[in-house]
């Protein structure tokens, strides 16, 4: 099949390159004279239209997909024709990975996920305020963009990973943001930990202009980040986030939550979940410490019982060795657990009443940030407990 539908285009005038696992059968094409690559990579980077016409769906995504195929060195602008009989998904797919992709806020957790992205053969273009922050990215295939707006106008998804809902609505809704330049049919991924409220008005102005947004926020620390292994609560259209799965797989497991602002609502019970696990945890090991316990062995005795938790997993050891570098800055636990305190006042939800642990839990941690430990790792609670004790 595939040698008859070629030899159409050979006949009207066409150049054509063409690349066959077996030389061989290429013989009758050359004649014609079409010309002979050696890969398929080497063969993208020489056309404006590739065609395919191979045997089945694994062969599709070997040919097209992997990191030696032909998106790997295929030029913007260029088209894949897909002749074979195939997967509507694998076609998605396809689909989804030929645009570039834009990446904005490239910190601790942000610069790990978007590399999840460039490992698996995407063509990723990243802002930064810091362009200094970019070199692991760029070193590894990614564009810089020198504005939001440059860098939406180039991509069909673009994923945001910045502090707090300032910094989102700066980037995407201002005059000089994401949604001044972005195409129709593209989507906005906001990762931020932002407001549900934030969430749906940046969900109308996207259909406004034909796009679409989803929020997407993430728990799972700096380990998830780099293990590809967060917890992603989607909100937004479903067959949008569905159509997003295959990219956000690579970073973690996604759970659709609903509508515009249920993934960021999700996120805020979330917060106030981590926050009590983590004032539980230091305040066991201080306990602990004061009763004459060896911290380690206490951790072990506990872990397999009812103490045992996802906090602990990830806090505990930190904890112990007074490692406080920062998976999760305490300055954006304080900004989450606000929102989730604040609710009330903004009436966003009127099914929250009175939420005394989240209040606790803020006022906690705000005295981290107080004692001018702002910028420390989440695990560093463990120290205003201490304080509290005289230690």
């Amino acid at each position: 099949m595939g040698a008859a539908m070629a030899s159409h285009l050979l006949s009207a005038g066409y150049s054509l390159i063409i690349y066959a696992r077996s030389p061989s059968k290429a013989s009758s094409l050359l004649s014609q004279g079409a010309h002979l690559a050696h890969s398929p990579h080497q063969l993208a980077r020489q056309s404006d239209v590739v065609f395919t016409m191979v045997g089945n769906p694994q062969d599709v995504n070997q040919i097209v997909l992997q990191p030696n195929g032909i998106l790997s060195t295929l030029n913007p602008g260029a088209v894949i024709v897909d002749h074979t009989s195939s997967s509507p998904s694998l076609a998605r797919q396809i689909y989804a990975s030929a645009r570039e992709k834009g990446w904005i806020g490239i910190g601790v957790m942000g610069a790990a996920m978007a590399s999840h992205l460039l490992s698996a053969g995407y063509s990723l273009i990243i802002y930064a305020r810091s362009p200094s922050k970019a070199s692991s990215l760029l070193s590894q295939g990614a564009h810089l963009a020198h504005s939001p707006h440059q860098l939406a106008r180039q991509s069909d998804v673009v994923f945001t990973m910045v502090g707090n809902p300032q910094d989102v609505n700066q980037i995407v809704l201002q005059p000089n943001g994401i949604l001044s330049t972005l195409n129709p049919g593209a989507v906005i991924v906001d990762h931020t930990s932002s407001s549900p409220s934030l969430a749906r008005q940046i969900y109308a102005s996207a259909r406004e202009k034909g796009c679409w947004s989803v929020d997407a926020p993430v728990s799972g620390g700096d380990i998830g980040a780099r293990e590809g292994k967060l917890a992603i609560f989607a909100g937004g259209e479903r067959p949008v986030v569905e159509w997003l799965t295959p990219l956000l797989d690579l970073m973690g497991r996604v759970t659709y939550m609903g509508e515009a602002g249920c993934g960021q609502s999700c996120k805020i019970g979330n917060q106030i979940m981590v926050g009590a696990n983590l004032i539980g945890l230091s305040e066991g090991f201080v306990f602990a410490e004061k009763a004459g316990l060896e911290l380690s062995k206490y951790m072990e005795a506990i872990r397999g019982g009812g103490a045992g938790s996802m906090a602990m997993e990830l806090f505990g050891r930190r904890m112990i060795e007074r490692d406080f570098k920062p998976g999760a800055f305490v300055e954006y636990l304080v900004k989450d657990l606000g929102m989730g305190v604040d609710v009330v006042k903004e009436e966003e939800d009127e099914r929250v009443l009175v939420l005394p642990g989240a209040a606790l839990c803020k006022q906690l941690f705000s005295s981290m940030v107080a004692n001018g430990d702002g910028k420390l790792g989440i695990q560093g609670l463990i120290t205003v407990v201490e304080r509290i004790n005289g230690k």
